[in-house]
This record gives structure tokens, C-alpha cells and sequence, in this order.
């Protein structure tokens, strides 16, 4: 039986990356597939640091590396259309610079479109790769799992598993960019071309929320997506807290646009807190968007209920000291739910830990705040425990 070898395409697009981006070559060119039957695509978005010199090495030596320069480009978005404009390959396969697919990241994606023709999109899984052992942050990304596919949708058995993941139904608010919305993240992903040309589909140039826009458009025409966690892709992540954060917010940002375009005037009011399943209704409303209640929200809306609580008992008005020490139980219960892997964790850096992962999760909420405002639209977005 002759072996499946179309020709693809590896598209990555970048902007002061030289960080890791060295370390990304070395791992895509560890791929096995034939030399001949793939291009790498690398799209600078106009860097200031010594990227486009690293992969002008890398080319010197290998001539299926590509440099496709963008000056001035808005976005990752618009960066990678400018890569997809220049790609021969009968599949694309997206990732970033700073990642690092394993070996069979290519021929373990094309064997499922091979079976299927009607999948339009395969996934692999995200784990980390760590640079700088003392780094906290890195820690921090490797054991809360931060990109993580099979446990962002995980269900009541575990972790989700190789298969495929549910066409879209409602477009309800949760569906659209919510924990319904089943996406593949550009750091992983491989598509089908003719999925994108029958389509004329394209990448928007937004600064971010560009990946699960895509995904919208191409399971709209019906191709399915189908998820493999055997394509591993590494990331080696931001290095510094103040790059975390904005990551988080910027995620979130990204959802009022997203809302704006493609939800149904729904407010989803999700139960996060009851159980994995997240229970929920949705209500017909004129503003879309949707409410999380889960740890994170429970633990402040107590916290903020006790101090009032405290402070309306000290004036002798209002809430009673009973209130206020039921409060700061059940401020206590869900902080102890939110932070029950991290308190399992080496504890000379538990403080560290547990300001990260507050700290992240409010960044998120302050986010899509902020994007909804924009947008016409209200997200009070998820709890990460």
C-alpha cells in the first residue's frame, strides 16, 4: 500500500521571537516526513530583535524554509494569510515560535484526514516545554496545564480523548467562546486546503481570537474537527509575569468581537461551581454574553459579603456577625476549591503559585470585561478551578 505523502505546508508566524525560535527549528526539522513534500512557511510581523537573522541561518542551510516579511503587520492573523497566500500544500499545518511539535506531529494528523474526508481540521495536544528550570512561571504553566486541550474539555469520566469533537449547534454565547466552544489554538492545528479554498476563508486581522474564529467559519461549511492528543506539541511559554497576564487578558478580549459576529442574543448563566458539566440556562436577551459562577467568582462574591458583613456589624446596622462568619466559611470552602492542586504543590513557592493563578484568572475576567464593553456584549468569563 503506497504511503500517504502529500505535500504540505508548515506555516509559523512570528515577531521577536529569538528567544525560542531556534529551538523551534530544531524540533520541526526532527519531523519525520519527506523533505521534499514539505515547506516550512515563516512569517515575520516586522521584528525588532534578531529573529528574521536566526531564520536567515536556518535557511543557508535548508531550502524548503521559507521568510515571508510582513512590515507593519497588525497581527498574527494577518500574518498568517500573507503565509497561507504563498503555501503549495494540500494540508497546512500551524504552529508558533515557540513551539516544538514532536516527530510524528505530521503523519499522525494526516492519517485521519486520510480516513475521513469530510474532517476539515485536525488538533493535537498542547503540553509544556520547559527552557529555564528555575523559572516559576514555566512551573506554574506545566502543572496547570495552560493550553491544555483534552482537560479543557474534559467530562465527568476525565479527560477528553482521541475522537471527534461536536459540530455546532445553538451558537448560544457558551457555544461561540465559552467552555462549549470546541476549537483547535494555532499553536497545533493542521487543515485541510480545500476546506479553506472552497470557503475562500481567511484568517481575521484582529489582534487576537483569530484561531476560534476560524474554526467558527470552517465547521459552518460542516467540516468536521477531530482531535488527536498523539500530535504533541510543546510550548515553551512567556517568560516574565507581566507577558502571563497580558496573555490572559488578551485571550478574554477577544470574545466580545467573536460574540459580536457569530453568537444568537443569548445571556448564558453557567453553574461552573456545581460540576464539570457546567449546567446553565440560557435566556433570551438583548445584550449576548454569558455569567460563569465558579470557584474564583463564589470565593470573591463570599469574600466581598464577609467584609461588608464585618464592617456593618462593627457599625451596628444591616448584616449580622452570623452573616459574616457563614460568609467566611463558605469564602474559605471555595478557596479551598479553587486552589485544591495548588495546595498539593511544593510549598516553598505556594505563595507564588497562588498569586499566579489569581492573578491569571482575574486578568481573564478583567479581560472579557473589557472586550464586552467594546462589543456590545457581557462576559463574566470562567473559573480556572
Amino acid at each position: 500500500m503506497t504511503a500517504f505523502e502529500p505535500m504540505i505546508s508548515i506555516i509559523v508566524p512570528v515577531r521577536n521571537f529569538e528567544r525560542t525560535l531556534a529551538k523551534t527549528f530544531e524540533y520541526l526539522l526532527n519531523v519525520e516526513y519527506p523533505r521534499e513534500k514539505m515547506e516550512i512557511l515563516i512569517a515575520d510581523g516586522g521584528s525588532t530583535d534578531g529573529t528574521v537573522d536566526i531564520i536567515k541561518e536556518w535557511q543557508k542551510k535548508y531550502s524548503f524554509i521559507t521568510l515571508v516579511e510582513i512590515p507593519n503587520c497588525p497581527s498574527p492573523g494577518y500574518a498568517r494569510n500573507k503565509a497561507l497566500d504563498k503555501a503549495k500544500g494540500e494540508f497546512l499545518f500551524f504552529t508558533d515560535g515557540d513551539c516544538a511539535p514532536c516527530k510524528e506531529w505530521i503523519t499522525e494528523m494526516l492519517k485521519h484526514f486520510e480516513k475521513d474526508p469530510q474532517i476539515g481540521m485536525v488538533g493535537g495536544e498542547i503540553n509544556t516545554l520547559k527552557t529555564e528550570p528555575d523559572n516559576i512561571l514555566e512551573d506554574f504553566c506545566e502543572r496547570t496545564l495552560f493550553n491544555h486541550v483534552a482537560s479543557r474539555y474534559a467530562t465527568d469520566k476525565g479527560f477528553r480523548e482521541e475522537g471527534y469533537f461536536p459540530p455546532l449547534s445553538d451558537m448560544s454565547p457558551s457555544e461561540v467562546c465559552g467552555h462549549r466552544a470546541f476549537f483547535f489554538v494555532t499553536a497545533n492545528v493542521a487543515i485541510r486546503k480545500t476546506a479553506i479554498d472552497k470557503g475562500n476563508h481567511r484568517f481575521w486581522a484582529r489582534p487576537t481570537g483569530e484561531d476560534m474564529e476560524f474554526n467558527i467559519q470552517l465547521k459552518k461549511d460542516g467540516w468536521k474537527q477531530y482531535f488527536t492528543p498523539k500530535a504533541d506539541v510543546k510550548h515553551m511559554h512567556r517568560a516574565s509575569y507581566q507577558a502571563m497576564m497580558k496573555v490572559w487578558k488578551t485571550y478574554a478580549m477577544a470574545h466580545g468581537p467573536l460574540l459580536e459576529v457569530h453568537a444568537t442574543k443569548k445571556m448564558d448563566i453557567v453553574f461552573q461551581f456545581v460540576s464539570v458539566n457546567m449546567p446553565n440556562i440560557r435566556i433570551p436577551f438583548p445584550i449576548k454574553g454569558f455569567i460563569y459562577f465558579g470557584n474564583f467568582h463564589m470565593m470573591n462574591i463570599f469574600g466581598l459579603i464577609t467584609i461588608f458583613s464585618f464592617l456593618s456589624a462593627l457599625c451596628g446596622s444591616g448584616f449580622s456577625l452570623a452573616t459574616g462568619l457563614v460568609s467566611l466559611a463558605l469564602t474559605a470552602w471555595f478557596f479551598y476549591k479553587f486552589n485544591y492542586w495548588v495546595l498539593k504543590w511544593p510549598k516553598k513557592n505556594l505563595l507564588k503559585y497562588l498569586k499566579l493563578k489569581y492573578m491569571s484568572n482575574l486578568m481573564f475576567c478583567w479581560g472579557g470585561l473589557l472586550g464586552g464593553l467594546k462589543h456590545k456584549s457581557f462576559c463574566i468569563e470562567p473559573s480556572f478551578g
